[in-house]
């Protein structure tokens, strides 16, 4: 594919990063030389310096001859006039990145595709509904669902006193014969490993699941974690991100909303009525402790600063909260909760570009969805036709060893399978692949 990336933050570059692990033909426009130099020493893309917005600069870029325009910049009105300048000059789908909520409702979308713009995502409000369906499931450090939930992905941490500890991941298997379950993915301190049956699971492990979701209850049992009914919440920052998930859980939770800026604590409690708006510092536990931090079933930190949410969230969990989120701004921090103890690590910016690759995945693509703190996507494959993925067992049929299949579904049966299990027409394939194995991937269930 061709693909043109305006702008070069974090989020256009580790979009170009990933993708250039696929030899896609990718060209980078930013404004700062700078950060173009340093995406071209570290990146096999083309750069290009100047503004986005102006037709001139696409053209040079080849948006017009382009697959894929993405609009990645942090400033709104460039990504918008971006994506509409590219479409209307020939490109064939455009995505804008944007931050006000009202670009979002289903209205406004309508008008954006009649200007030109194709799809429009918010980094907040993706984040925003990534920590609802976290606080979800208290015992996970991950959360997905499949197919309207006949199956889930979920991560699990192996705590010390995990009775599956020190044990292959075989044993685990034999000694739970009445649970279908089939773990894909371990994030072990830095490294990603891909699951193999003797391999022994260790404490600070995170083990990433996929089972049927009647389930998840009794592999949370195996691993020795306990699932608590989280009903009241506490988020650290009165920021977008904050206002866009107290706005998503009030219905839900009973929350509490600590900042400690005096007039947007008003503009808060304007505008969030179910929400208890505080104002105190953000960064003293002692004030925390005082609005109740200790009787929280969960904490959420997502101030502006990442040293304040890692601490913050570190300092809840010693003081007996069950959940702690914690936001980051960085890539480097985003595997290392297992190792220092809070439950989930979220960079909204990262979220955004694993949102952003369905645009990109070729093949038959049901959902797709990444881990936190992994370089690697989950994929839900179709077998739309007859081909080779059907004439051979799974076995034969040349999987990239960076992959795993974690089930098959067939019809409303759902399949955890044997090497020698053959695919049929209509399934679809739940697979986890590292970067340098979905290429290959996509070339089977083109």
């Amino acid at each position: 594919m061709k693909i043109v990336i305006a702008g070069a933050g974090e989020i256009g570059f580790h979009l170009a990063q990933l993708l250039s692990y696929e030899r896609q033909n990718i060209t980078l426009i930013d404004i700062d030389q700078e950060v173009l130099d340093y995406a071209a020493t570290h990146l096999d893309v083309r750069t290009m310096q100047g503004d986005s917005s102006m037709r001139s600069v696409l053209d040079r870029a080849g948006a017009h001859r382009s697959d894929l325009v993405l609009a990645m910049t942090t400033s709104e009105k460039t990504n918008l006039l971006t994506a509409m300048i590219a479409k209307k000059t020939g490109a064939k789908q455009t995505v804008a990145r944007v931050h006000n909520q009202e670009y979002l409702r289903p209205g406004s979308l309508e008008n954006f595709k009649e200007l030109g713009i194709d799809s429009v995502i918010s980094p907040n409000q993706l984040a925003a509904k990534e920590i609802k369906r976290l606080i979800g499931r208290g015992a996970v450090t991950d959360f997905f669902d499949f197919d309207d939930g006949l199956v889930s992905l979920i991560g699990l941490t192996i705590k010390s006193n995990s009775p599956i500890a020190n044990h292959t991941i075989d044993e685990v298997e034999r000694g739970s014969p009445h649970i279908h379950f089939r773990p894909i993915a371990i994030l072990r301190k830095n490294d990603a490993l891909i699951p193999e049956p003797q391999m022994i699971m260790r404490r600070g492990d995170q083990i990433f699941f996929i089972v049927r979701k009647a389930e998840i209850n009794e592999i949370i049992k195996i691993v020795g974690l306990e699932e608590k009914t989280i009903r009241t919440v506490m988020i650290n920052g009165g920021s977008d991100l904050g206002y866009d998930t107290a706005e998503m859980l009030q219905r839900d939770y009973s929350v509490t909303l600590i900042d400690s800026d005096e007039d947007r604590c008003k503009w808060l409690a304007n505008n969030l009525k179910d929400v208890l708006v505080v104002k105190c510092s953000q960064t003293k536990m002692d004030q925390l402790r005082e609005e109740g931090l200790e009787n929280m079933d969960a904490f959420i930190s997502v101030t502006n600063e990442t040293q304040v949410n890692v601490l913050t969230s570190l300092l809840a969990k010693n003081s007996g909260v069950y959940k702690t989120i914690a936001l980051v701004d960085s890539m480097d921090y985003t595997r290392i909760s297992q190792n220092i103890g809070i439950d989930t690590i979220i960079n909204k910016k990262l979220i955004a570009a694993n949102n952003i690759f369905r645009y990109v995945r070729k093949g038959k693509i049901v959902a797709i969805t990444g881990l936190h703190g992994l370089e690697g996507e989950i994929i839900e494959f179709a077998v739309y036709k007859e081909s080779n993925l059907t004439k051979k067992p799974l076995n034969k049929i040349g999987l990239p060893k960076t992959s795993v299949i974690g089930t098959i579904i067939r019809g409303q049966e759902v399949i955890f399978p044997a090497p020698d299990v053959f695919l049929r027409k209509d399934d679809r394939v739940i697979i986890f692949a590292m970067p340098d194995s979905i290429s290959q991937l996509e070339g089977l269930f083109k």
